[in-house]
């Protein structure tokens, strides 16, 4: 019995090992949700394979079906903001020039002592010196003091975001002249965002 266990222990070890080396590399403080549940299931199953007396592939089927479904929805959000934004959602400003905006605290179900509280560990004693708060994906609390601080993320992979465009007192028209003056096409952006009064453009030829 005990020998089956130490077997069944080292086997589903290595086993999670590839398995999460397929599905990428992330910091446990960046998982999304997603992650998390997926994470928490493979968990669930690992340790039913060691201590049941069931046959092992009845957890290793699973798992692989769970890493493999990962894999194909985390090839869908690279590929599409909408869905990103479903399954992901997006980052939300919650202290724009020290003022907090409750409505979207209240949408978060993000409470004013957890925001004191990120706050505190990040050194910052007062909310009236925060330029900007953003709240991740993974519920991680992004601070940034000052204006050149906070890289405002524009377009990504092609699409405006016309929101980051009216908090930097910026519109279209100005985006345009940028793009025309550099001679790039939307579409090939990846990545462009607005700090130090400038805006840095990634192109999608230009990623290894």
């Amino acid at each position: 019995m005990y020998f089956s266990i130490v077997i069944r222990t080292l086997f589903m070890y290595f086993f999670i090992i590839v398995v999460y080396r397929i599905m990428g590399k992330k910091e446990v403080g960046q998982l999304s949700i997603i992650d998390l549940i997926v994470s928490i299931l493979i968990a669930e199953l690992v340790a039913i394979a060691i201590e049941g007396e069931k046959n092992i592939f009845m957890s290793i089927i699973p798992i692989t079906i769970l890493s493999l479904t990962q894999i194909f929805i985390s090839y869908i959000t690279l590929k599409s903001e909408k869905v990103r934004d479903i399954i992901d959602g997006k980052p939300t400003v919650i202290i724009k020039n020290g003022k907090l905006n409750f409505t979207e605290m209240a949408h978060l179900r993000y409470s004013l002592d957890d925001l004191v509280t990120q706050l505190r560990l990040q050194g910052v004693k007062s909310i009236e010196k925060v330029k900007y708060a953003v709240l991740e994906n993974n519920g991680s609390l992004s601070v940034f003091l000052d204006d050149n601080d906070y890289p405002m993320p524009i377009i990504l992979d092609g699409v405006i975001d016309y929101q980051v465009l009216t908090e930097i007192n910026k519109d279209y028209k100005w985006l345009k002249s940028k793009l025309d003056k550099e001679n790039i096409m939307l579409e090939e952006i990846f990545y462009a965002f607005y700090t130090h009064s400038k805006l840095f453009i990634i192109k999608k030829d230009e990623l290894l």
